[in-house]
């Protein structure tokens, strides 16, 4: 790989978590997106005509997500409010477009968020979405207090269904993170959706891409090499799973440079608790998902083939040590206080 000898302090710090870490070069000018006749480049009504906004729900660099009301039904939904200010480039305001064209291109999976509407107004542009509102997957697993190998895979077997979904539709996500799964609700049987698309990107097979974006501890080493593919989002999908099967990452240090030289070393740790109970079926499909040679990582076709995600097949039905709901809950709580959430 053409930047693989490249010194990894000049890596540090690149990894965005969200895009308004990409440095700007406009300064005392108007914004991009004010700039901009229209972002999403059609007419549109007006959202207070249609929703009236309550809470806030959250909050992310570019967007404001509220509670949104319909007046008609008063049926909820979630709105996230991109204000235009923040939008300084040219490349933010496609990067608005393309996520909102993405949200629409891969409408209808059971699994993926859906997107109702969109509004352009002269302050920001609005994106109304279903609303999940049944907390983020670790809390859903801390909350349970019981936690087996098998539900494990099969919530692996619903995230690398997400990835396969995506990747069938020429879609790489590009920052899959359990933050990004959310509940529908808090009913048992809720389903699980993939919320956030800030990042993703359309691609064809054989297509090389080299900006550095993701999340520290879930980045794939080729990202970091500036040189990747589709097979980035399987390493992702495949450090959830060590989390999930673990409480911890596989890739870990105080610094992110620290977790960038973890992740280029690339060496797994399955002697330390709770790993000698974990299957060795576990174990093999995470070193397949987790090898840094790309020929032989799994596809994400072939991580749901794989015998410890099949319904019925080889993930054990016992539970996994009270260490790793712990475990689970400090790296939680830890990720929110970083998240400043």
């Amino acid at each position: 790989m053409a930047e693989a000898n490249k010194p990894l302090e000049d890596l540090s710090g690149e990894c965005k978590q969200t895009k308004a870490r990409r440095p700007h070069f406009v300064k005392r000018m108007r914004s991009a997106g004010l700039q901009t006749a229209s972002v999403l480049q059609r007419e549109t009504g007006k959202l207070k005509d249609v929703y009236s906004l309550g809470r806030k729900l959250g909050q992310g660099q570019f967007g404001t997500t509220y509670l949104c009301i319909e007046k008609a039904t008063g049926k909820e939904f979630a709105c996230k409010s991109i204000a235009k200010r923040k939008l300084l480039t040219p490349e933010d305001v496609e990067d608005v477009r393309r996520e909102i064209q993405i949200l629409h291109h891969l409408a209808g999976h059971p699994n993926i968020i859906s997107i109702i509407d969109a509004y352009e107004d002269a302050v920001a542009v609005h994106v109304v979405m279903e609303l999940c509102a049944g907390g983020e997957l670790f809390d859903r697993i801390i909350q349970k207090g019981h936690y087996t190998e098998k539900a494990a895979a099969e919530l692996a077997k619903i995230i690398v269904g997400v990835v396969e979904a995506c990747h069938s539709l020429g879609v790489m996500h590009r920052d899959l993170k359990p933050e990004n799964f959310l509940f529908v609700n808090q009913m048992e049987s809720s389903p699980l959706k993939m919320i956030d698309f800030g990042l993703s990107i359309f691609f064809k097979p054989g297509d090389i891409f080299n900006d550095v974006v993701g999340s520290p501890y879930y980045v794939a080493p080729e990202v970091l090499r500036k040189q990747y593919g589709q097979e980035a989002d399987v390493w992702s999908a495949g450090v959830m799973i060590y989390i999930l099967l673990s409480g911890v990452p596989p890739f870990w240090d105080e610094t992110e440079q620290g977790i960038f030289d973890q992740v280029l070393n690339g060496e797994l740790d399955f002697s330390s608790e709770p790993w000698p109970g974990i299957s060795e079926c576990a174990k093999d499909l995470i070193r397949e998902c987790l090898t840094g040679m790309l020929k032989k990582r799994l596809s994400a076709h072939e991580v749901l083939c794989h015998p410890w995600v099949q319904v019925d097949g080889a993930a054990p039905d016992k539970p996994l040590d009270s260490a790793v709901l712990t475990r689970l809950k400090q790296f939680s709580a830890m990720n929110k206080l970083k998240d400043g959430t």
